[in-house]
């Protein structure tokens, strides 16, 4: 028998309905706050990922899915999917629209990374981008609009940690001082450190080894180097946080994985299981980077399997999606009635169902039965002589006789 590649997972009609209510409360939230949606490839150029997301971190050196066309083009299947939408925003002359633009999307992204807990090699990202503001008060509204999401789906012990990783300005001086705090122990590092020593030894701090972690373990921070302008932005951050009442911890190590990332950093941080849920923060250079003119811009992305998981163990979700009516019919002339009204119903809203099997009427009522379908009518001969029949609510067991017509059955729905 064929089986999914591992690392993938078929979403089943059991579980579809808990990401249809997901999906709802999230939209309703970024329709709230004016973001729209956006659509980009699957698939992009290697060098857009490699120029973005940056050759020192783990996503580009060790998990992208990269391959050769048959034009003989690197195209890798998106790892993440802030460059892809940057890549869209400069190429589709949005830049030249009403600033700030507003982007979000829900997508499918891939790594070839350890299968773990809520996150596979295909797993499914929620992400907005807040691009064309440079003020702490874009910084404030994505870190809002992730809060927004946790409150609405529910989720208890979720904190949030911030830091600041600074400009290319005081962020070069950092490193030079990081340098030599690593050097003394260089060789003891794991190969991948080695080779980020010299390039973006800030990626050292991100690494996922321990023993690593434990030479990392009172090494120089961020947040101490941070220039004047750098300084000033993180504090308005933190100060018009604690206004609005929103709790936060300041967290050192956060640097987030992915090169592009400039000035605020922050995290929605699961307590259970240390899972990060949301993560994002501020990078002012990407549209540059992309040959754009120069274009602050913020966002944050969230593992959606991840937050699934949290929101299934701490809600009851409701089916919602059961018929609310079945309709049972045997012979020709009453499954054509049976037809006519069940289009002209659905038409209106209501969710149908009838036999497509030509079975039974015990048949059909066993089948209504563990649909749990709210209402029952049966079309038979003297049904369609009549133009009358009995509709039965399933849950009380009350029946009603009504004229066989769409208004007079909508008025029982």
């Amino acid at each position: 028998m064929l089986q999914r590649p591992k690392g993938t997972k078929d979403l089943l009609p059991s579980e579809s309905y808990i990401w249809q209510d997901f999906e709802r409360k999230v939209k309703r939230i970024l329709d709230s706050y004016n973001f729209k949606e956006i659509r980009v490839p699957v698939f992009e150029y290697t060098e857009l990922f490699q120029r973005g997301v940056g050759e020192t971190t783990d996503v580009v050196q060790k998990e992208m899915y990269t391959f050769n066309d048959k034009g003989g083009r690197s195209i890798t299947l998106r790892p993440e999917g802030t460059a892809g939408v940057i890549r869209a925003y400069l190429e589709n002359g949005m830049s030249s629209n009403p600033s700030p633009t507003k982007l979000w999307y829900n997508m499918g992204v891939y790594r070839y990374e350890n299968v773990q807990k809520g996150r596979l090699r295909e797993f499914h990202q929620l992400g907005i981008e807040l691009i064309g503001s440079s003020s702490y008060l874009a910084d404030v509204e994505t870190i809002l609009i992730g809060n927004s999401v946790i409150n609405a789906l529910n989720l208890e012990d979720v904190e949030l940690n911030i830091n600041s990783i600074g400009c290319p300005t005081c962020r070069a001086k950092y490193q030079n001082v990081l340098r030599e705090f690593i050097g003394k122990n260089l060789e003891e590092y794991c190969d991948t450190c080695k080779t980020r020593f010299e390039k973006n030894p800030m990626r050292i701090l991100d690494c996922k080894e321990s023993k690593c972690k434990q030479l990392n373990i009172g090494a120089p921070k961020m947040i101490d180097y941070l220039c004047d302008e750098c300084k000033e932005h993180f504090e308005n951050v933190k100060i018009t946080l604690e206004k609005l009442n929103i709790n936060y911890k300041i967290d050192s190590s956060i640097v987030r994985g992915l090169d592009y990332y400039t000035k605020t950093v922050f995290e929605f941080v699961s307590k259970k299981d240390g899972l990060t849920v949301i993560g994002g923060g501020r990078y002012d250079g990407l549209v540059e980077e992309f040959g754009g003119i120069h274009t602050p811009a913020v966002g944050f992305g969230a593992g959606i399997e991840r937050l699934m998981e949290l929101y299934s163990n701490n809600n009851i979700i409701v089916k919602d999606n059961v018929p609310d009516l079945y309709i049972l019919s045997c012979g020709v002339e009453e499954n054509i009635k049976t037809i006519e009204l069940s289009e002209k119903l659905r038409k209106s809203g209501y969710i149908i169902e009838k036999d497509v099997f030509e079975r039974s009427f015990k048949s059909q009522m066993k089948y209504a039965n563990k649909l749990n379908c709210k209402n029952l009518i049966v079309i038979g001969e003297d049904e369609i002589k009549t133009n009358k029949a009995k509709i039965k609510n399933m849950e009380t067991g009350e029946e009603k006789e009504i004229e066989l017509n769409i208004e007079t059955i909508k008025q029982c729905l």
